[in-house]
């Protein structure tokens, strides 16, 4: 039977979108108390099914899809632009496909907005009227108002119309930064993502017997199992190893590997990936926070995933991408003799201007990423680093950077690295890594 907690997430889940949703209203609807009331809407904005809105309230908008996260709502414009809702309410819940800044005649600005833009404009009161005419809401800088017959036709088109006190240019860039911060969160794939749900999972309960194991690994080929209770919560994993030299009528129970790794559904792909191979195991359960199975992501699941992340195009930069987009390579006359250099940048510095820690080590790691990739080709997974010394260095230094791989095997690298600036050495560091095989 599904808890108070699921309960009201499915109710909320069945709202119509646009909904107004209150603390006070789920409690009475649902007969909870107010406490268990405001976790689930908490729960429910997590998952991106509920927005809150300052002077607004919380309402129910539509779930995005991982693809077009980068698209914002109009609902999520008016909590980056501290706005007002002047009008049209009812469309908070829509997303915009573009913005487009009424900095120019009238004319001119009606060719470039349609339906589903949003116009950025001033006190216009006529603009305002024909963006909401061809499709588009409006967002009213300066902290103007509208006239009340543009409220009734933004009410009656279901368009927001948002005022703010910023200017314009401040508003498209506050804009902007949101949806490339958007962007940079769509490169990050989560176990959520990937992971095979529960409807879909192979998993053993307690009282089912080895016999039962057998079967599922004859029809999957997998050897790895969750092991749940009758309320589904995870109590342990079995694998060939644990049902070896025992009887066919055993219970899984008496058996099995209690308290076992799991991970939650956003956990990130990457960090999955790196327990897998330092516990060299297959499979993990995926758990929420009752500790009940959602699902199981494998390995295969998770290699397939970071090999589909590094193929997509960047498209937003985050500090490491600056920092590895200054590395150049120049080769050496042998193999692994290759040098990079690197020009420090005003943004790898600390407000000291010199080279940042972070970025430092970021350096390092791309360098010996890189000289162990010419050796053999396939994912690595950092297994540790050791920084020995940094030496401050000025922002416009250019550091060479000198990688040396000490041994190399099958599954495991080890990179010795040099950084030095004008013929001095400025740092030194250690890497160790796991080195993954693509199938």
């Amino acid at each position: 039977m599904a808890t108070k907690h699921e309960q009201i997430l499915h109710y909320i889940d069945e709202l119509p979108i646009g909904e107004k949703i209150s603390v006070r209203q789920i409690a009475k609807a649902l007969a909870v108390s107010e406490g268990t009331a405001y976790r689930a809407i908490k729960d429910a904005e997590n998952k991106g099914y509920v927005s809150t809105i300052e002077r607004v309230g919380t309402i129910r908008i539509e779930r995005k899809k991982k693809e077009n996260i980068e698209k914002l709502t109009f609902a999520e414009v008016v909590n980056i632009v501290d706005g007002q809702v002047l009008g049209g309410r009812a469309g908070l819940h829509k997303t915009l496909n573009k913005f487009v800044i009424g900095a120019m005649k009238l004319e001119a600005m009606m060719r470039y907005t349609d339906a589903g833009n949003l116009l950025i404009v001033g006190n216009r009161t006529q603009a305002h009227e024909l963006a909401l005419k061809a499709g588009a809401a409006v967002l009213i800088t300066g902290g103007f108002d509208t006239e009340d017959h543009v409220k009734k036709l933004a009410d009656d088109l279901q368009l927001p119309v948002i005022s703010s006190s910023y200017d314009t240019f401040t508003v498209a860039t506050m804009i902007n930064r949101a949806i490339y911060d958007q962007l940079i969160k769509k490169e990050i794939v989560l176990v959520e993502d990937i992971l095979t749900p529960l409807e879909e999972a192979i998993f053993l309960k307690t009282t089912d017997t080895i016999a039962d194991w057998l079967t599922y690994n004859r029809e999957t080929g997998h050897s790895r199992f969750p092991v749940v209770d009758s309320n589904l919560r995870v109590q342990g994993v079995v694998t060939s190893k644990d049902i070896m030299g025992h009887d066919k009528e055993t219970l899984i129970e008496k058996i099995m590997t209690k308290n076992p790794m799991t991970v939650g559904g956003k956990t990130s792909v990457a960090s999955s990936s790196h327990m897998m191979v330092w516990e060299g195991i297959e499979l993990l359960p995926v758990i929420d926070e009752a500790n009940k199975l959602e699902g199981i992501v494998s390995r295969q699941d998770v290699l397939k995933a970071l090999q589909m992340i590094q193929r997509q195009p960047q498209v937003g930069e985050t500090i490491d991408d600056i920092v590895t987009n200054q590395l150049v390579m120049t080769r050496g006359k042998t193999k692994g003799d290759d040098v990079y250099r690197c020009e420090v940048t005003p943004q790898m510095t600390n407000h000291l201007g010199t080279i940042s820690y972070g970025v430092f080590t970021t350096i390092v790691s791309e360098a010996a990423n890189r000289v162990l990739r010419s050796y053999k080709k396939g994912d690595l997974v950092v297994e540790n680093m050791t920084v020995y010394f940094i030496k401050p260095v000025q922002i416009d230094s250019m550091l060479e950077i000198y990688p040396k791989v000490l041994e190399v095997g099958r599954k495991f690298g080890k990179v010795d690295v040099e950084v030095f600036n004008e013929g001095v050495l400025v740092g030194k560091a250690m890497m160790m890594c796991q080195l993954i095989d693509r199938h």
